[in-house]
């Protein structure tokens, strides 16, 4: 979806009655970590809604060689979860501005962040929802699994 097809789909939940969750990140290689995270955000509420950064973000973000799979596969590979209602691709570096736009009642992040971290939290917060930082799961990561690969 794009900002405006999301914030028209998150409005259309709420006035269901339904609460928006959203999380966000690269997933550039999909990994047990991102999935722990994303079934526990689903948890927290009605929809997930995940924010994905686009490929130049990436790259600006984790260096040249990244990403590994271009974002329109990513986008695909996440919206095929379950779990997933929806992915909304930003070009910033952060998700501020769609976390402003999209106004979620839930913010979801891996662990491997603190509260004063999370990009949103004071926005999210200030219109009466609330974060919560899912436990990382130890020994998953994308960087990790690149350089492994590497070493073979």
């Amino acid at each position: 979806m794009t900002s405006q097809e999301a914030q028209e789909q998150c409005a259309a939940w709420r006035s269901e009655g339904l609460s928006v969750v959203f999380t966000n990140g690269c997933f550039d290689l999909l990994h047990p970590g991102h999935l722990a995270v994303l079934h526990e955000a689903a948890m927290q509420g009605d929809r997930l809604v995940v924010g994905l950064n686009s490929d130049r973000s990436v790259s600006r973000l984790k260096g040249p060689a990244r990403p590994v799979q271009r974002e329109v596969a990513r986008a695909a590979v996440l919206a095929a979860l379950q779990v997933v209602d929806a992915v909304v691709i930003f070009g910033e570096d952060d998700p501020a501005l769609l976390i402003e736009a999209l106004q979620p009642d839930v913010l979801v992040k891996g662990g491997d962040y603190t509260l004063e971290q999370v990009v949103g939290a004071e926005t999210v917060m200030a219109n009466g929802g609330r974060v919560h930082l899912v436990p990382t799961l130890l020994g998953h990561s994308t960087t990790a699994l690149i350089e492994q690969s590497n070493r073979r």
